[in-house]
């Protein structure tokens, strides 16, 4: 299995003029994604809380998240991330790449659209 990786906008929000490419490993077993916080910070993104986050090896450390907008291949969406710092790896995680209806194929180690469903939908609506 190889690493994947993609090259995404992020902006503040949909309408900001200012936005920054940023290129990501894809990592879809992580929650979050990941950005250097030096970028974040430069776009105006501010964050919300600080999460506790474990580690491989089993150490915990602290994070600020807030939300952003990523682009990729006319598509795009607003999820959390996770402010990155010196020495962090830059992840494309999960809920990005739900907002952005987009699944890894593990074995092209390509982007695809995902299947969308809509469950309960009552037709006597």
């Amino acid at each position: 299995m190889g690493i994947t990786y993609a090259t995404l906008k992020v902006k503040e929000s949909r309408k900001s003029p200012l936005e920054k490419k940023v290129d990501f490993m894809i990592d879809s077993g992580a929650v979050y994604s990941l950005a250097p916080g030096e970028i974040l910070d430069a776009l105006g993104i501010e964050p919300y809380k600080t999460v506790e986050f474990a580690l491989a090896d089993g150490t915990k450390i602290s994070r600020r998240v807030g939300d952003a907008y990523f682009e990729y291949n006319n598509e795009d969406g607003s999820a959390p991330v996770i402010y990155g710092e010196k020495g962090d790896t830059v992840l494309l995680g999960a809920t990005t790449l739900e907002a952005l209806g987009l699944v890894l194929n593990p074995f092209s180690r390509t982007l695809h659209p995902m299947q969308m469903f809509l469950a309960g939908i009552n037709s006597e609506c």
